[in-house]
């Protein structure tokens, strides 16, 4: 582990870092006369190094400039802050629900990450929040997909993370989502959808392997009907990527907007203008650390229509 970050956090994020090996693993001393040679050795064509270092953007455990020709020095810790492409800013409010010592809870847009990654840092919960708040050890507890709407909660330090942990492992949470799908009239509710879901790394879609053990369980109940379309709450018992998704496509009534079920829809990664009709309507748990009970509801209702942004 590295040590404490002599740099603050940016946006949101902390400080990258990087380590200078020990020695070449043949035991040959270190191929690089300075740190101005490794670092142009270790982000070769990813990071403008030389003016990185001209404007002592590279720093030491002790908040020192690396000089492009300090000598170099084997198991030493380098800091620094990455250039952030631009983002469009995702519309919509990111409305916090509740917030004590512990916890925060917020009703998240669609289209906004739950976590930095890939193309969406600083258009993430994560970031905007410890910004905003100034919490810079925010973490999701669990996971919204980035198109899906409604109530996420938050640990606000790293010591508080491992009791709510335990809960969603545990399965003692208690998910509720509503989601706008076609109205079939040939299918009998409420019934409740056993399989084995599998999200292979890298795939867009995730699967069901018949015949598989059943690691995936939604009871899924009629709520309203209007026309051709239908609300319908869905239970998760587990909680498989794509999920609640995938079980609805596999009923026949694919949930509106989905862009990946029943068929791969192309869109560009800034288009805001569809939001999948799934929202995560309710969280309800018995608290771990002071035994209260818990509940937090989403102030959406589905339709959910395209925001406006903030």
């Amino acid at each position: 582990m590295p040590p404490r970050s002599p740099l603050p956090p940016r946006h949101g994020l902390g400080a990258a870092w990087l380590r200078t090996p020990d020695r070449e693993r043949d035991g040959r001393p270190a191929p690089w006369a300075t740190m101005g040679d490794w670092l142009r050795h270790r982000l070769d064509g990813r990071t403008d190094v030389a003016g990185m270092l001209a404007g002592e953007r590279f720093v030491y455990d002790d908040a020192r400039a690396v000089r492009d020709g300090d000598p170099y020095r084997p198991h030493t810790f380098v800091w620094f802050h990455r250039d952030l492409r631009e983002e469009a800013v995702v519309p919509g409010t990111l409305d916090v629900l509740h917030r004590d010592e512990r916890i925060v809870v917020v009703d998240k847009p669609a289209f906004l990450s739950t976590i930095p990654r890939g193309q969406h840092v600083r258009q993430s919960v994560v970031v905007r929040l410890r910004d905003e708040l100034g919490l810079p050890e925010l973490s999701p507890l669990h996971r919204l997909d980035r198109i899906t709407s409604g109530v996420l909660l938050l640990a606000t330090e790293r010591r508080w993370r491992g009791p709510y942990q335990v809960m969603f492992e545990h399965g003692t949470v208690r998910k509720t989502y509503r989601a706008l799908a076609p109205w079939r009239a040939d299918l009998t509710l409420p019934t409740t959808v056993r399989d084995h879901v599998r999200k292979t790394r890298g795939e867009w879609r995730a699967e069901v392997v018949p015949g598989a053990p059943v690691n995936a369980e939604t009871l899924v109940e009629l709520e309203s009907r209007d026309g051709d379309l239908a609300v319908y709450r869905l239970t998760p018992r587990t909680g498989r990527t794509h999920q609640l998704r995938l079980h609805l496509h596999g009923l026949g009534v694919p949930i509106v907007g989905d862009p990946l079920y029943p068929v791969v829809r192309e869109t560009s990664v800034d288009d805001f203008t569809r939001p999948l009709q799934l929202l995560a309507a309710e969280l309800a748990f018995v608290d771990p650390v002071d035994g209260t009970p818990r509940r937090f509801v989403s102030r959406r209702r589905l339709p959910l229509t395209p925001e406006q942004p903030r």
